[in-house]
């Protein structure tokens, strides 16, 4: 049965986010935005590495990861792009809160931060989410175990002047309070109840996407395919995220680009590999051709 919250989305097609062009800056990197990921743990770097990828096959102009002190140089070495800054972690690889001056530093120029992608421990994410919000500024992403910040206390999203939430379903149940089967038979009201809540941009679901607004609007994108329900794909969708955002693309604007976009670059993967069976870091590189193919 669909809920009159669900009735009332728009869908994202080609046609609407061609009526809604992406900004695109001019040859120079600096004006393509300054994008910045705070993230990963020492036993998964993997999820920093794939969001900043996303980012800058998305298009921002230059990237930056705060990651735990261990795994710094190996993914500097991986992201040869990149400013890779270690920070302080705690003995089992986690973000620490002393790895707030670090972030600082590396926020002071970022136009957009993506906080959460391979965090592991909640209460450590909790708490170096709580020391660095003061210092992030642009849109901020709110992702993966960062959530636990808002969990906490979801009116905390009202901290920045744009956000973006990018809880999955389960996520989504956890950060509302509310059970979990309930949150997912009728995923549009819940984005609605959090976006209210936060002040912030959420996107969540599955087959279909549902990004709402705090003003009550609501969108719908139909491009799911079950091969994205892969470990790290989230990371990627974050990292379009973040990379649309450098740009210059406003928090709703990104996020119902990012969502057709994981969603068509899934669905490529999907005609080459199959159904299932591709993986998350096979995403980032499908980015561009799908981006060109959606601007027309």
């Amino acid at each position: 049965m669909t809920s009159a919250a669900a009735s009332s989305a728009t869908v994202v097609t080609p046609a609407v986010l061609r009526e809604w062009p992406l900004p695109f800056g001019t040859q120079s990197k600096e004006s393509r935005g300054r994008a910045l990921v705070v993230g990963g743990s020492v036993p998964n770097p993997g999820g920093a590495l794939l969001a900043a990828r996303a980012a800058m096959r998305a298009g921002a102009g230059k990237i930056q990861l705060v990651v735990p002190e261990p795994v710094a140089i190996p993914l500097a070495v991986a992201m040869p792009e990149s400013l890779t800054r270690g920070a302080p972690c705690s003995p089992e690889g986690d973000l620490l809160p002393e790895a707030a001056p670090v972030i600082k530093d590396c926020a002071t120029k970022a136009d957009a931060t993506l906080i959460g992608p391979g965090m592991l421990d909640a209460d450590h994410a909790r708490d170096c989410v709580t020391a660095a919000a003061p210092h992030l500024h642009g849109t901020v992403i709110v992702d993966a175990l960062a959530l636990a910040w808002l969990t906490e206390d979801p009116t905390r999203g009202r901290s920045f002047d744009q956000c973006i939430c990018s809880p999955n379903l389960t996520e989504l149940a956890l950060t509302l309070g509310e059970d979990a089967d309930a949150v997912a038979a009728d995923p549009a009201a819940a984005v609605l109840r959090l976006a209210e809540i936060t002040g912030a941009v959420v996107t969540s679901g599955a087959a279909s996407t549902w990004t709402a607004a705090p003003d009550g609007r609501l969108w719908r994108t139909d491009e799911g395919n079950p091969g994205l329900g892969v470990s790290g794909s989230g990371d990627v969708k974050a990292g379009i995220m973040l990379g649309l955002s450098a740009r210059g693309a406003d928090p709703i604007q990104a996020a119902l680009w990012a969502s057709t976009l994981h969603g068509t670059i899934g669905g490529r993967l999907a005609s080459r590999y199959g159904a299932t069976g591709f993986l998350a870091g096979e995403l980032p590189g499908e980015i561009p051709q799908a981006l060109l193919e959606l601007q027309g």
